[in-house]
């Protein structure tokens, strides 16, 4: 079984082989192959050559392009400072007042530097591992966008003062979202994660009222376009997370901070769950003894639609040992519970 097969498997719920493994890599995947996270995510052929190195050393099911939260950010006009190590810090916000939400552009993927570098490393990715690997592309959600474009405080003012503001946000930024996935699916992206990290501070009234629909009209674009959707919200999701399963998200990934188990019955059997170690407590600091009893635990309570993978991304310092300890990969400490 290739592991696209086995994700796929994953996803109808028909047997496979093994539990699919996709953790994510960033910082880490740029120093494996001697390179700083800055030129990582500033350029493409970088991002590839990592992305695609980490999945071949450690056996895991899906390349990614996830990177940094800036690329459509960019295309909106932000600027940013760039260190070698660390996301971008930005210049500046382009949304400031009501008449800039009612503004913003339509983006034009070959317009926009950042973007289009997103598409080309997707279409390298593709070319060479995409007849076996899942090929994952990337694009910002809703209320993650407008709070790059707006700022955190400001974007938390808006929900609950003047919830229209983000509305009229919403519909272009859903829009030019669509525009951004549909060009990493014709470059070769079978499934498109949507990260909207900020819906995980605010609760379930608001997350029900004004991110759900905006979220489901976003998977809704992709999955016209003929790819599936891995929905990532960092950080505290317990609450909300039976609600994410109404968006039509083909992977719900689950946090660290969040019980599997709870998750799991909170979600039902059908869905598709992806998590969950804790990236820092346990990858970054524990043995691989201790990495691998936690993976354990997870995979057993993940249930039968469960893809595994620490909660977030891997942090940059974390030994190879302690990798490979929760991998399909030569150091395992966990085929035997990898094995269906």
């Amino acid at each position: 079984m290739t592991p696209k097969e086995r994700m796929y498997a994953t996803l109808r719920g028909t047997p496979r082989d093994r539990v699919a493994v996709t953790p994510i890599f960033m910082a880490w995947a740029a120093h494996y192959v001697g390179r700083t996270y800055r030129e990582f995510y500033l350029d493409g052929d970088v991002l590839a050559e990592a992305a695609m190195a980490v999945t071949r050393a450690f056996e895991v099911d899906q390349v990614s392009a996830i990177s940094d939260p800036w690329r459509e950010a960019e295309g909106y006009g932000m600027t940013f400072d760039y260190p070698d190590e660390g996301v971008g810090m930005p210049k500046n916000h382009v949304i400031t007042s009501p008449a800039d939400a009612a503004a913003l552009p339509r983006l034009e993927v070959d317009a926009c530097p950042r973007m289009r570098q997103r598409v080309a490393s997707v279409a390298r990715m593709a070319a060479e591992m995409g007849s076996t690997h899942s090929i994952l592309g990337w694009v910002e959600g809703p209320l993650a966008e407008y709070t790059d474009l707006r700022g955190m405080s400001e974007t938390m003012m808006d929900l609950m003062d003047n919830p229209e503001m983000f509305h009229q946000a919403a519909d272009r930024i859903v829009d030019n979202a669509v525009v951004f996935a549909r060009a990493q699916v014709a470059a070769g992206a079978d499934m498109i994660g949507v990260g909207d990290a900020a819906a995980s501070l605010v609760g379930p009234a608001i997350y029900r009222e004004h991110v759900l629909a905006w979220q489901r009209k976003l998977f809704e674009g992709i999955h016209e376009a003929g790819a599936t959707v891995k929905l990532h919200i960092c950080g505290n999701i317990r609450d909300i997370v039976g609600l994410m399963a109404t968006t039509d998200a083909d992977v719900i990934d689950v946090d660290w901070m969040v019980d599997l188990a709870a998750a799991r019955a909170a979600v039902g059997p059908g869905v598709t769950l992806c998590g969950n170690i804790d990236p820092s407590g346990v990858v970054l600091q524990g043995t691989s003894e201790t990495v691998a009893a936690a993976a354990r635990k997870a995979i057993a309570d993940g249930g039968e639609r469960f893809i595994f993978m620490p909660g977030c991304e891997i942090p940059p310092g974390t030994s190879e040992a302690n990798i490979r300890a929760f991998c399909p990969c030569e150091g395992s400490l966990v085929m035997d519970a990898l094995k269906l």
